[in-house]
C-alpha cells in the first residue's frame, strides 16, 4: 500500500490509501494554515505511511489541531502517535466525544466543541458542526473551512473501491451503492433534515473520507442524500406497520 497526496482546494490536502483487499479508501485531510489542522488521523497500523505522506506537506511537529468525524479507528485510531510526534497538538471533537471516549483514551486532555463553535487557525477559520447519529455515531461532528467553503464530510458519501482525488461526477449513486452493503447509516426522522441542513453552507468542495473528493454541484448532492434516506427510513416505518 501507499498514501498518495492531492491538494484538493487551496491548501487543504488530502491523503488517500487504497487498501485493495477491503476495496476501500482510507482519506485524511490537511489544513494549511498558522496551526495546520488534520482532519481523521487515519487507523493505528496506517499511521507510517500517513505521517511520512503528511510530512512532505508540514512538518509533524507543526500540527497544531487534531479532530475527526466520530470515535472509530479508521477516523481517530492512531490520535496517540499524533500527538506524540507533534507535542502541540490538541484533540478537539464534539463533547459528548469527549466525555465518553476520548478524555478516556487520549494521552493529552481534548477541547470540547460547541455546535457552530469556530476554530482559528491563522489565517483561517473553521466551523465544528455537531450531527448526532449523522451518519452513525451519537458523537458525530463535521468540519466546515471557510475560505475554501470546503465541507468535511467523514462516512457522508461513503463509497466503495479506488476513485481520482477529486470529481465532478455522481457520488449519490455510488454512496447508495455501498448503504446497501454495510448498513452504516443511522436511519432517523432526523437523517435527512441534518444532511439538507449542510447544503446552507454552500461548500464548493465535499472531502469524502471514503471515496473522492467532490467540486460538483454540492448542494444537489447533499439534499439528494438527505432526501434518499428519508426514503428509506420511510420504506423500513411502512415495512414494519
Amino acid at each position: 500500500m501507499e498514501t498518495t497526496s492531492d491538494e484538493i482546494a487551496d491548501g487543504i490536502h488530502r491523503f488517500s490509501t487504497y487498501v485493495p483487499e477491503a476495496d476501500f479508501m482510507f482519506n485524511q485531510f490537511l489544513v494549511e494554515a498558522d496551526e495546520p489542522l488534520l482532519f481523521h488521523t487515519g487507523p493505528r497500523r496506517m499511521f507510517p505511511l500517513v505521517s511520512r505522506a503528511v510530512a512532505r506537506i508540514v512538518p509533524l511537529d507543526r500540527i497544531q489541531w487534531i479532530t475527526f468525524g466520530h470515535y472509530e479507528a479508521d477516523e481517530c485510531g492512531s490520535m496517540n502517535d499524533w500527538l506524540a510526534v507533534a507535542p502541540g497538538a490538541t484533540i478537539a471533537h464534539t463533547a459528548v466525544g469527549c466525555m465518553v471516549s476520548i478524555d478516556d483514551m487520549a494521552d493529552r486532555e481534548p477541547r470540547q466543541l460547541r455546535h457552530g463553535e469556530l476554530i482559528d487557525l491563522g489565517g483561517r477559520q473553521v466551523r465544528h458542526l455537531s450531527t448526532p447519529h449523522v451518519p452513525h455515531g451519537w458523537d458525530a461532528g463535521l468540519l466546515f473551512e471557510e475560505s475554501t467553503a470546503t465541507l468535511f464530510c467523514g462516512d457522508l458519501f461513503t463509497a466503495t473501491g479506488t476513485s481520482s482525488a477529486i470529481t465532478s461526477d455522481d457520488i449519490v449513486g455510488p454512496a447508495l451503492a455501498a448503504e446497501d452493503i454495510f448498513g452504516a447509516t443511522c436511519l432517523t426522522p432526523a437523517t435527512g433534515a441534518t444532511i439538507r441542513g449542510l447544503a446552507e453552507l454552500a461548500p464548493a468542495t465535499l472531502a469524502l473520507m471514503h471515496g473522492p473528493s467532490f467540486d460538483g454541484d454540492c448542494e444537489r448532492a447533499l439534499f439528494e442524500l438527505g432526501d434518499s434516506y428519508d426514503g428509506r427510513h420511510d420504506e423500513r416505518i411502512r415495512a414494519s406497520a
